[in-house]
C-alpha cells in the first residue's frame, strides 16, 4: 500500500466517504430551426432553476448527485415500474424540467439524449415523446460505434437546453419544441476530428459558460486529446480551451497535428465546479506527462471558465500508469465541501483505473504546485485500495450538512462505506452489489444495477430499503424528480437505436 503523507486540516474535521467498488445541422419534430438571439437571463448556476428541477447530470454544477427532494422510504414501498419505449439507447441519465411550456402547455418535461445523438423531450407524467431533435449526422452514425453518453444541461431561463452529437457538435435545443437555435455561432463543434474524439462525458454549465469534455473512443485509437472547452451560452462563442496535451496551444486543434496522443477526459461528470470559487477541476487518463505541455494522468484545476490552468495532482507512478492503460481520468474528482459550513471544497475524492482511493487537499501545497506548469509528482494526502479492488468509472454523491460530509460511489464490484478521521480512511460498512453513478434524493441513496435492479439504501447504515425492477445496462444512472423515478437503460456498445425508459411512480 502506498504510502501515507500527514494530514493538515482541522482535528475538528469528521468526513464520511461512503464508497463502492467497481466498474452539425439538426431537425426537429414537428418543428424548424429558425434564427434568433437568445436573451441573458440571471445565471443560477449551482441549484435548479426551480424547485424540483434536474437540471444536469449530478444534479448541480459540483455533480453532487444530492438533491434536497425526494421519496420518503414509505413511498418507496409502493412503486410500480411502468417502460417506456425511446428511440435510442440513453446510455447516461435525463434531467428534468418541472414546469415548461411545451407545445403550447405547461408541463414537466424529462430531456435525454440518446447515443446517436437524438435527443428527446419526454412528458414526464405519461412517458409520451413530445419532440425529437435529430443532429444532421444521425444516418451516418446511426449503428456505428461513433456515439455519445453525455447527458445534457439546461439553461437557468428554462427555455433552452444544450445537447451533444457523436458529430462533436454541442446544439442549443428549445425546450418547447426542440428545435434547434441558430443564431451566434450556434451549433457550436468542438473538435476537428469526432470520428477520434468523442463526448463521453456529461455536460456542465456555470454562469455564462457551457463546460464539455473530449475523450477517445474504445480501444484507445489515436488521433485524439483530452480537451476542456467553455461555450458562452449567449452568443455560442468558445471562450477558452484546454488541450491536456500540448496544452500551450489555447484553441480547438486537429489533433494529429499535436506530436501527443491520448489523455482522454472521460469521468462520467466530466468538469465540475466549485460552487464557491467557481474553480473548474476535471481528470485526465493515460497519456504523457511532462510537467509543462503535457498533462495524462492527472487531477486539473482551472480558473472560472477555464480561463487559466492553475495547479494539477499527479501520481508518482504516472509513467507506469500511464504504460498500462490504467486511467486516473476514468472518474471525475468528487469535491468534499468543508465539514464546517465553510465556502468552497476542502478536499477532492479521486478514484481511477488502479482500484484505488487518492485524496487530496485543496488548503494545502500538497494538491499540486502554484502556476500553470510544474514537475512535481505526487503530493495525495492518502490512497487507499478499493474494497473488491475494483476499478472506478462512477460519479461519487456528495451529501454535505455542517459537521458531516458523506460521499457515495458505487460500481461493478461492489458497495462500501468509510469514515475518515484522524488523517485515515476507515471501512465503514459494505456489501458486493454492483452499481453505477448514485444519487441521493431526500435522504435516500438510489443506486442501479447494470446486472438489472434499482436498490434503494439508507445511506447511514447501507441497510437495503427496496430492490425494484429494471432492465440491464451500462452507465444508465436514474433520477429523483416530482415523486417519480426515472431510469434509462441499454448499453451504448451495443449500437442500438432504440431503448427504454423505466419510470417508477
Amino acid at each position: 500500500m502506498p504510502s501515507l503523507r500527514p494530514l493538515l486540516w482541522s482535528a475538528a474535521l469528521a468526513v464520511t466517504l461512503l464508497v463502492g467498488c467497481g466498474g452539425g445541422s439538426g431537425s426537429s419534430a414537428g418543428a424548424t430551426a429558425v434564427t434568433e438571439t437568445s436573451p441573458a437571463a440571471a445565471p443560477r448556476p449551482h441549484a435548479a432553476s426551480r424547485a424540483g428541477d434536474w437540471t444536469r447530470f449530478g444534479y448541480d454544477a459540483a455533480k453532487s448527485n444530492d438533491a434536497p427532494r425526494g421519496i420518503s422510504a414509505a413511498r418507496v414501498a409502493k412503486l410500480s415500474e411502468r417502460r417506456v419505449k425511446l428511440a435510442g439507447t440513453v446510455d447516461s441519465s435525463p434531467i428534468y424540467l418541472s414546469n415548461v411550456r411545451v407545445r403550447g402547455h405547461n408541463r414537466p418535461l424529462l430531456v435525454m439524449t440518446t447515443t446517436y445523438g437524438k435527443t428527446l423531450g419526454v412528458d414526464a407524467v405519461t412517458g409520451a415523446t413530445l419532440w425529437t431533435f435529430t443532429p444532421g449526422a444521425y444516418r451516418r452514425v446511426a449503428g456505428s460505434a461513433q456515439i455519445t453518453t453525455a447527458t445534457p444541461v439546461a439553461d437557468p431561463s428554462d427555455r433552452y437546453v444544450y445537447a451533444a452529437s457523436p458529430d462533436g457538435v454541442i446544439h442549443k435545443l428549445r425546450v418547447s419544441n426542440g428545435s434547434q437555435v441558430r443564431s451566434g455561432h450556434w451549433p457550436v463543434s468542438i473538435t476537428r476530428n469526432a470520428s477520434h474524439e468523442k463526448i463521453a462525458s456529461s455536460l456542465n454549465l456555470d454562469g455564462r459558460n457551457v463546460l464539455v469534455t473530449t475523450g477517445g473512443y474504445i480501444g484507445d485509437a489515436p488521433p485524439y486529446q483530452g480537451k476542456v472547452v467553455s461555450i458562452d451560452r449567449i452568443s455560442g462563442r468558445i471562450r477558452h480551451v484546454f488541450n491536456s496535451l500540448c496544452s500551450n496551444r489555447r484553441r480547438i486543434i486537429n489533433p494529429s497535428t499535436c506530436s501527443a496522443q491520448e489523455s482522454a477526459i472521460w469521468g462520467r461528470a466530466g468538469a465540475v465546479v466549485d460552487p464557491a470559487t467557481h474553480k473548474v477541476y476535471a481528470a485526465s487518463s493515460n497519456g504523457p506527462w511532462n510537467g509543462s505541455t503535457n498533462w495524462g494522468d492527472s487531477v486539473l484545476e482551472f480558473s472560472p471558465g477555464v480561463g487559466r490552468f492553475l495547479r494539477h495532482w499527479t501520481p508518482s507512478n504516472q509513467r507506469q500508469l500511464e504504460a498500462s492503460d490504467t486511467d486516473v481520468g476514468s472518474t471525475s474528482p468528487a469535491l468534499l465541501p468543508a465539514p464546517d459550513g465553510g465556502p468552497g471544497a476542502s478536499f477532492l475524492l479521486q478514484g481511477g483505473k488502479d482500484a484505488q482511493l487518492h485524496l487530496l487537499s485543496l488548503g494545502s501545497s500538497l494538491f499540486g504546485v502554484t502556476g500553470a506548469a510544474g514537475r512535481r509528482l505526487g503530493g495525495e494526502v492518502q490512497d487507499m485500495p478499493v474494497v473488491g479492488h475494483t476499478d472506478v468509472f462512477t460519479a461519487p454523491a456528495v451529501l454535505h450538512r455542517k459537521g458531516l460530509t458523506e460521499a457515495f460511489v458505487a460500481t461493478g464490484g461492489g458497495t462500501a462505506g468509510y469514515q475518515l478521521s484522524g488523517g485515515r480512511l476507515h471501512v465503514m460498512w459494505q456489501n458486493g452489489t454492483a452499481g453505477t453513478s448514485p444519487v441521493l434524493a431526500g435522504g435516500l441513496l438510489w443506486v442501479y444495477n447494470p446486472n438489472g435492479g434499482l436498490n434503494v439504501y439508507n445511506p447511514a447504515s447501507g441497510k437495503v430499503i427496496r430492490r425494484l425492477p429494471a432492465p440491464s445496462g451500462h452507465w444508465n444512472s436514474p433520477i429523483v424528480a416530482g415523486r417519480r423515478v426515472y431510469l434509462p437503460s441499454g448499453n451504448s456498445n451495443d449500437h442500438a437505436t432504440s431503448g427504454v425508459l423505466s419510470i417508477y411512480r
